[in-house]
């Protein structure tokens, strides 16, 4: 396995690196310091072509520039708060309402991890290289109480597995809840959309939402929905089945385990280059995002690319959006005698059609 560094960008006189690692099948993937952004997954199909399976810019100046979250940390908080508000310990807070559409806080608000050069070192293994980012989130960030010590690792292994790992601690009780924010196109970038591609969740309920996106409090049943992906399906033929053919939201894991403590997630599969994604996560749940929404504004990519509606993916492995407002969902409260430790691993292959149902 290898590492490299190169020089990506200055930002206010400091440097923004790119890290790229490598395995011995010749796998790699591209992470930079600043949001810690994962800016490729380069992977084989069938025929030993390698693609950049992610979408992505090719210039730190086009992420600085402002992004749909293209392959970025999201945190504090992953996803919506209604109206910014919610109740801890007795007391009220304020977030920012950063979502202008719907005045809810998004994403851990206007300046959120994904905004900040995070510091970092390189652990080299045998069998795995792993980056460990990390940055001090000052009491008061954005609205959030406490200071937060966080650590949020991406690496590379010679299995094809790319690891999302977070680790953080609060010198005050606060909220949390982080993930990654990548939108995949097995197909490679710039060779379509995802409509083709095969999904499965390991899910039997989801979180419906209301005209702003946000979860009712309902937990519902997939069954004869457009959010049944029980068995592999194409997700065309489910998204059509959905106002404006849009998937975002949460599903509940059912539990079913892999490796002892990992949840089965997803997996995603295209028919066209033979790449197969598995995800697993300790995490409750998965926020599926495909992209409806790419086309309300202009993105261009690399070569002059144009990232339209559902060229994308998101697999947002967290908790449950608006929790600290909805007492029934899985808690998001970390105190400071907690610590608060989340794992998903993506891992990639490749299947002949004939063998994927």
């Amino acid at each position: 396995m290898e590492a490299l560094v190169n020089n990506f960008g200055v930002l206010n006189g400091k440097t923004v690196d790119l890290i790229t690692l490598i395995n011995n099948d010749g796998m790699s993937i591209s992470v930079t310091n600043y949001g810690c952004i994962l800016t490729a997954i380069r992977v084989k199909d069938l025929n030993g072509n390698i693609d950049n399976v992610v979408l992505s810019y090719d210039s730190f100046d086009k992420y600085y520039e402002g992004h749909p979250f293209f392959g970025a940390v999201v945190g504090r908080f992953a996803n919506r708060i209604r109206n910014g508000e919610f109740k801890l310990k007795g007391k009220d807070y304020k977030l920012e309402q950063n979502e202008a559409i719907t005045g809810n806080h998004i994403h851990g608000g206007i300046r959120g991890f994904d905004k900040y050069i995070w510091k970092y070192d390189i652990e080299k293994n045998f069998e795995s290289i792993m980056i460990h980012f990390h940055r001090l989130s000052v009491d008061g960030e954005s609205g959030y109480p406490g200071n937060l010590d966080v650590i949020h690792t991406i690496g590379l292994d010679e299995s094809n597995q790319v690891h999302f790992y977070f680790r953080a601690t609060t010198d005050s009780t606060t909220i949390l809840n982080l993930t990654n924010h990548s939108y995949y196109n097995l197909s490679g970038l710039g060779n379509g959309n995802i409509l083709g591609h095969k999904l499965k969740v390991y899910s039997d309920f989801y979180l419906p939402t209301d005209d702003k996106l946000l979860p009712t409090g309902e937990i519902l049943k997939v069954e004869s929905t457009g959010f049944d992906f029980r068995n592999m399906v194409k997700i065309e033929e489910n998204m059509q089945k959905n106002n404006g053919c849009s998937i975002d939201n949460t599903f509940i894991l059912k539990g079913d385990l892999q490796y002892d403590n990992f949840k089965k997630g997803i997996v995603l599969y295209d028919p066209n280059s033979g790449r197969n994604m598995e995800v697993i996560t300790t995490q409750p749940g998965i926020q599926i995002y495909n992209g409806s929404k790419l086309s309300n504004k202009i993105w261009i990519g690399p070569s002059g690319l144009k990232y339209e509606s559902f060229m994308g993916i998101c697999f947002e492995t967290q908790h449950f959006p608006d929790s600290p407002n909805h007492t029934h969902f899985p808690s998001t409260c970390l105190c400071p005698d907690q610590i608060y430790e989340e794992k998903t691993i993506h891992k990639f292959s490749t299947v002949i059609p004939s063998e994927r149902n």
